[in-house]
C-alpha cells in the first residue's frame, strides 16, 4: 500500500509540473487559433503522462530497457494525440469560418443561411441564434422601410394640405387689406374655419409625435364603456346630422374598463368622425361593445362600401387616406394612426375588416379586473 501511495505521489508531481507549464503556455497563446489550443492540450496530456511515468520509473529504479520501452509507448501516443488534435482543430476552424461567412452575409443586409455541413453542438446553437437574429433584423428592416415610406407620404400630404389653407388665408387677407371685399364678415368666418382646420392638423401632428416618441402619459381610471360610448356619440351627433347619417349605439354593454378617459374619447371620436364622413347620406353608423373572454371589444361599423383588400394592412399607417374617392377635404390621414397608437399604449389592438356594405373597426382592450 505504501508503494502505491509513493507511485501515485511521484506520478502526480510529474503530471502537475507538466500541467502548470501547459497552463502557462495556453495563457500566452489564448488569442491564437483553436488549432493551437487543441494541440497544446494534447501535448500537455501526453507530456503529463510521460513526466509522471518518468518520475515513477526514476523512483522505482527501472532498467534502461524498460524505461526505453515505456518512453517509446508514450511517444507513439503523443504522435497519435497531436495528429488527432490537429485534425479536430482544423475541422472546427473550417466550420467556424463557414459560420462567419454566413453571418457576414446577413450583416451586410442579406439573410442568414446556416452552413449545410455538420458542426459541433455549440456551433449549431450559435447558428440557430444567428438565424433567429437574421429574421428579427429582416422584420426590423421591413418595418423601417414601411415607416420611411409612410413618412414620405405624410410629408407630401401635409405639405399639400397646409399649402391649400395657407394660400386661401393669404388671398383673403390681401383682399381685406386692399378693401375689395363686399362682405368682410364672410371672409372673417372663412378665415376662422381655415385657422381651426390648421389648428386641428397641428394638434394631430403633436399627438402623433408624442405617441411615436413614447411620451404619451396615460392616467387610467375605471369607468363604464357604456358611459364612454354615450359621450362620444353625443359629441359626434352634430356632424352626423350635418351629413344626414344615423348614429346607432344600442349594442353597447355596460362593461367596466380601465382606460385614460381623455385619450379613449379621442379614439372613439376619430373612429366616429371617420365613419360619418365615409358613410353616404341616409346611411347608418353603428357602435357596439361586448365582453369576449379577457377582452372588451368596441366596434364601429360604417357604410363606406368597403376598403380594397390590398389597402387593409395599411389603414392604420401614418398618412394613409385610401383612394382619392375616400380622401376627405379636411384631414391629413393621421386619425387612424393616432387611434392605433393610443390603443396600443393601453395594451390593446386596433383592427379593421370589411363587412356587407362597409367596414368595421374594432378596438380590443384588456378587461378590467373584477372587484
Amino acid at each position: 500500500m505504501r508503494d502505491m501511495l509513493l507511485i501515485a505521489c511521484y506520478a502526480l508531481m510529474g503530471a502537475a509540473a507538466a500541467g502548470i507549464v501547459g497552463a502557462l503556455v495556453l495563457r500566452v497563446l489564448r488569442h491564437r487559433s483553436v488549432v493551437v489550443s487543441l494541440t497544446v492540450v494534447a501535448a500537455v496530456t501526453v507530456t503529463a503522462m510521460l513526466a509522471g511515468t518518468l518520475a515513477v520509473a526514476q523512483a522505482m529504479f527501472l532498467s534502461p530497457h524498460d524505461l526505453t520501452v515505456v518512453t517509446m509507448v508514450v511517444a507513439m501516443a503523443a504522435v497519435v494525440s497531436l495528429a488527432t488534435a490537429l485534425l479536430l482543430g482544423r475541422w472546427v476552424v473550417a466550420r467556424s469560418r463557414e459560420l462567419a461567412l454566413a453571418a457576414r452575409s446577413f450583416g451586410d443586409g442579406g439573410s442568414f443561411a446556416a452552413p449545410g455541413v455538420p458542426s459541433t453542438a455549440e456551433l449549431e446553437a450559435l447558428s440557430r441564434e444567428l438565424a433567429a437574429t437574421s429574421d428579427r433584423l429582416a422584420e426590423s428592416r421591413e418595418r423601417e422601410r414601411a415607416l420611411e415610406t409612410s413618412r414620405r407620404e405624410l410629408v407630401a400630404w401635409i405639405s399639400h394640405d397646409l399649402r391649400t389653407p395657407l394660400a386661401g388665408l393669404r388671398a383673403m387677407s390681401e383682399a381685406l387689406e386692399d378693401g375689395v371685399v363686399q362682405d368682410p364678415d364672410r371672409y372673417f368666418r372663412q378665415i376662422r374655419t381655415e385657422v381651426d382646420r390648421l389648428n386641428s392638423m397641428v394638434g394631430d401632428l403633436f399627438e402623433l409625435s408624442r405617441i411615436h416618441a413614447g411620451a404619451l402619459a396615460l392616467t387610467p381610471t375605471r369607468m363604464s364603456l357604456y358611459d364612454l360610448v354615450g359621450e362620444a356619440l353625443a359629441g359626434a351627433d352634430p356632424l352626423a346630422r350635418e351629413h344626414g347619417v344615423r348614429l346607432v349605439g344600442d349594442g353597447v354593454e355596460p362593461v367596466p374598463v380601465e382606460v385614460d378617459g381623455k385619450e379613449m374619447t379621442r379614439v372613439l371620436a376619430n373612429l366616429l368622425v371617420n365613419a360619418i364622413r365615409r358613410t353616404p347620406a341616409d346611411g347608418t353608423v353603428a357602435v357596439a361593445a361586448e365582453r369576449r373572454e379577457d377582452w372588451v371589444v368596441l366596434s364601429v361599423t360604417d357604410g363606406c362600401g368597403g376598403i380594397p383588400e390590398e389597402d387593409l394592412p395599411r389603414v392604420f399607417d401614418t398618412g394613409w387616406r385610401g383612394s382619392q374617392a375616400r380622401t376627405p377635404p379636411a384631414g391629413a390621414g393621421l386619425g387612424l394612426a393616432i387611434v392605433r397608437g393610443i390603443v396600443e399604449a393601453h395594451a390593446g389592438r386596433a383592427e379593421v375588416s370589411n363587412v356587407s356594405g362597409g367596414c368595421r373597426f374594432e378596438v380590443s382592450l384588456p378587461a378590467a379586473a373584477p372587484r
